[in-house]
């Protein structure tokens, strides 16, 4: 059987930005429901967001984490920052739940922590949020649509927002580096008005990752939603417009990023054909 053109195979979901007091914190929700593949394995891909996932039925069984220090393990709910490294996720078949990307402020306002702090690791939504975890967890189970679900989310997610700030110059240094423009780190250190071994000291401290990462998950981020969301695209096309030298640079990233070039994820990963719903790269 097929995992894309299967008779019984089915895959449903929706988006949403979250409310406007939380735009800022959360780029969106993606809920999501795919039942009736082949069991395997499907890669969660890195990118310059963190992810919050509640998953409704069944937990979600990562084989392999981003990190080779952190075991594998079973989440209800989990929470990690930004790592350059996939991780493996073993399924059944089916998956169901939502996810959501935060944005480095939405870490500190939201979960109380620096992006930093989480790093490549995968934690328990319950050991950052507390009660707050388990409320998400029970309610969302028990609603049937996606704009009841998401309506959860607002509430519980504006009663937990807390005022949170970030140094002006890493704000600034973010978002000149997740642009997509090709920005330079000593450029973008220049016009912050700080050195570039201070510019990247204080940014490794605050997001776990150097702005050179930064500059590069962008980019495949960007790759990895075409590659979903325009099912004629070329990988020749892909690479001319997510900003690479050339297809070849192309495919070295993804093996660096994803442990797999961008055609073999395309014939390994079930859900890789699952269009992807996001309107932007979420990493403001």
């Amino acid at each position: 059987m097929s995992v894309a053109d299967s008779d019984t195979a089915v895959s449903s979901g929706a988006f949403r930005r979250p409310a406007e007091p939380l735009r800022a914190l959360v780029t969106g929700y993606d809920g999501y429901r795919l039942a009736g593949f082949e069991p395997g394995i499907h890669l969660g891909l890195p990118s310059p967001c963190l992810t919050v996932i509640v998953t409704i039925d069944e937990p979600l069984d990562i084989a392999a984490q981003a990190t080779p220090e952190q075991a594998p393990g079973r989440f209800d709910t989990l929470a990690s920052g930004i790592a350059t490294a996939p991780v493996t996720i073993r399924h059944d078949g089916n998956q169901h739940g939502v996810q959501l990307a935060l944005s480095p402020l939405g870490a500190r306002a939201l979960l109380g922590v620096p992006t930093a702090a989480l790093g490549p690791w995968v934690v328990g939504l319950e050991d950052l949020l507390g009660p707050d975890a388990g409320e998400l967890t029970e309610r969302l189970s028990l609603e049937p649509g996606w704009d009841e679900r998401f309506a959860i989310l607002d509430e519980v997610l504006t009663r937990r927002a807390a005022p949170a700030e970030i140094d002006p110059h890493l704000t600034r240094a973010w978002q000149l580096l997740v642009a997509g423009d090709g920005a330079r780190v000593g450029d973008v250190a220049h016009d912050v008005g700080w050195s570039r071994r201070h510019l990247v000291n204080k940014f490794v401290a605050e997001y776990g990752v150097t702005p050179k990462d930064v500059v590069r998950l962008s980019r495949f981020h960007r790759s990895h939603r075409m590659l979903k969301g325009a099912a004629g695209a070329t990988l020749a096309d892909v690479s001319a417009s997510c900003g690479y030298y050339d297809q070849a640079h192309m495919a070295r990233d993804w093996r660096d990023l994803a442990g797999v070039a961008p055609s073999r994820w395309r014939e390994i990963d079930p859900f890789s054909f699952v269009q992807d719903p996001y309107h932007d790269d979420g990493a403001e």
